[in-house]
Formats: C-alpha cells, structure tokens, sequence
C-alpha cells in the first residue's frame, strides 16, 4: 500500500497524505487536486476504490465519421474527459462504410435517453444534405453541439477552427519560401470545411502571389480525406508545376509525400508538404510533417461546455465559435525553386 501511495503521490504531484485523504473520502482536498489524483490512478492502471465511483448524471452522445483519420480519437478523447469531469457519460457513435448512418445512429441514443448529443463533421456539414434531421431532434427536446462545418440554417452552437486562417498561415509560410506554383489538396466541394479553405487559399495566394481567382482555381485538387486520396491529388498538383502541397489533412499530407517520392521526387528538397489538423504522432513521420494545428483541446473543451450549459438550461444564442489554428513548421518544408517546375525523373517532362 505504501509503494502505491507513494507512486500515485509521484504521478499526481502531490503528497501521500493528499493521496491517502482522496482514496478514503476525507474532505479538505480541492477539487482539481482530486482529480489530479484521481487521473493518476487511472494512468498506473489502478482500480478506482468503490466509494470514489461517481454516479453517472446521465448519457451524451458523441458521434464522429469514422476513426481511421487520428483527429478524430483526439477530439473524442478530449470531449470524453470533458464530460466525465462533470459526471456525465460519454457514449462514442462511430459511422463506418457500410454500417449505421447519423441519422440510424442519433435515433439509437435518443432511444436511450441520452442527455446531449454532440456531432462531429456530421451532415451539418454537407451544403447538400437535408438539415431538418437537426430540426426534428430540437423538437424531442435534445440538446446538441456542432464540430466543423458551420450551416446558417441550423440554429444550434457551431464550434470550428478558422479553415480561412489556416489556408491563409500554410500560403504565406510557402511564398515566404520562395514557391509561387502552390496547390491545395482538399475533399470534395459540398463540405463547408473545403469551400473555406478553399476562399483562404485563393486569399492567401492573392495576397502574397497576386494570382487571380480564375489561376486559383486551376490549383485546387478535390479527393478524399485518405492517403490514397492525398496521394491522387498531389499527384495531379505535381504534375501541374506545383513545388508546394497545402492538404485538407494529415493523412492526405502523407499521400503526398508518397506521390512526390514515387516519381523520384524529395520531399522538402523538390517539394514541400504542408498538412493539417497535427494528429498524434504526426511529427514523427518522415519527414516530420509541417502542419496547421488545429485547436483541439480548446474546441473539444468548448462544445462540452456549450452542451453542458444547455442541458442545464441556460443555452446560448446560436453562434458559431471559431478557433483560430497555429502553423506548426517541422521537416517537410523548405526552399523553393521560385517558380520552376519540380525536378521528374527522365521521361516524365
């Protein structure tokens, strides 16, 4: 007992006593460093003493596309502990081709009562999807948040990092660089996310460039939110004149670095790779990748308190919160050529 104590009093930062008052329910501990202890105990795989498990306030939903793209689990992880802090619940509702869909999946927890529900980059973010599902779920008295993708139509609180801003950081980080022949490797057009990024590039490259719309425009490259799909873009891009890729992800950024190597290109040296969201492990790739960060712990903690406020009653006006991201410069940037297409193996001129 006394070396566990002792463990859980290193891993939390705090003293035995503390530790000891905690796991035998004595008062006179802050919360937050309850917590701390509580989470320490959690992270040495510990089992919680029976009389420190909290009763649940009750369930909230978190529905997300799928789980392959790492910014997902992030989001999830934070608004997780977001809502176990407070007590409540957090039962994750993942899409996967082929299985449930949001709807099938909103009705499954609305069935079990859950208190909330947040989506994540859900169908509120296709300008051409249906958004009276959103409607019919204010009418059964079910609260809930929006991530990514913000529609006027909806009357909800929407939580999104700046997608301009980040288009606009990646082209002034590249330009200042000396590239002046820079692509984007979005997803398809009909998401809100894409045709925001889309007016930040063509901002960003007006401003630092003077290219027109119209010369904007045949810089942009639509796939899928996959490496394969990265991989298809940068591919078109590179062979366009492109030095530099801005992607729509990570996972797209690292099908462009294997679009670049697979026609004997380097990545910085002939190309450079921006991506973005900075998933977990992401600066361990090779090359570490340069990338847009998006703001996750901030926006997570936002949606859970926005929820939280009204399930308590109290909601706010609906509003959109934007969160402004942060350029994150590792190893897959450099130099450019100032202009001159990018170095093909001999045959492909």
């Amino acid at each position: 007992m006394t070396a566990r104590l002792a463990d859980i009093a290193a891993q939390a930062g705090v003293s035995e006593a503390t530790v000891s008052r905690v796991l035998n329910g004595k008062p006179g501990v802050a919360a937050a460093t309850r917590q701390s202890v509580l989470a320490a105990l959690d992270v040495l795989g510990y089992e919680r003493p029976v009389r420190l498990r909290q009763r649940s306030a009750g369930l909230v939903g978190l529905i997300t596309p799928e789980l392959d793209n790492p910014i997902f689990p992030a989001l999830a992880q934070v608004i997780g502990q977001g809502l176990t802090r407070q007590g409540y619940t957090p039962v994750l509702a993942t899409q996967t081709p082929g299985g449930s869909t949001e709807d099938e999946l909103t009705e499954m927890l609305v069935e079990r009562g859950v208190s909330g529900i947040i989506f994540v980059s859900g169908l509120h973010a296709d300008t051409t999807a249906d958004t009276q599902r959103y409607d019919q779920l204010r009418g059964k008295g079910v609260p809930y948040v929006l991530i990514n993708g913000y529609s006027p139509k909806v009357e909800a609180t929407f939580v999104s990092p700046d997608d301009r801003a980040a288009m606009q950081l990646a082209v002034t980080h590249l330009a200042a660089l000396g590239h002046t022949r820079i692509g984007l490797a979005v997803g398809p057009k009909r998401f809100v996310p894409v045709l925001r990024k889309i007016e930040g590039f063509a901002l960003g490259m007006q401003a630092k460039l003077g290219l027109s719309p119209e010369q904007c425009e045949e810089l942009v490259q639509h796939s899928l939110y996959t490496l394969e799909g990265g991989q298809a873009a940068a591919s078109a891009l590179i062979e366009r004149g492109c030095t530099a890729v801005v992607c729509a992800s990570d996972m797209m950024a690292l099908g462009a670095i294997r679009a670049a190597r697979q026609r004997g290109l380097t990545v910085p040296g002939d190309v450079s790779v921006v991506g973005f969201d900075d998933s977990p492990l992401i600066a361990f790739t090779d090359p570490p990748l340069t990338t847009i960060r998006q703001p996750v712990q901030a926006m997570g903690q936002a949606a859970v308190r926005a929820l939280l406020e009204e399930i308590g009653g109290t909601p706010a006006p609906p509003s959109e919160f934007v969160f402004m991201p942060e350029l994150v410069v590792r190893g897959s940037t450099a130099a450019g050529p100032g202009g001159r297409r990018p170095r093909l193996p001999q045959g492909r001129e």
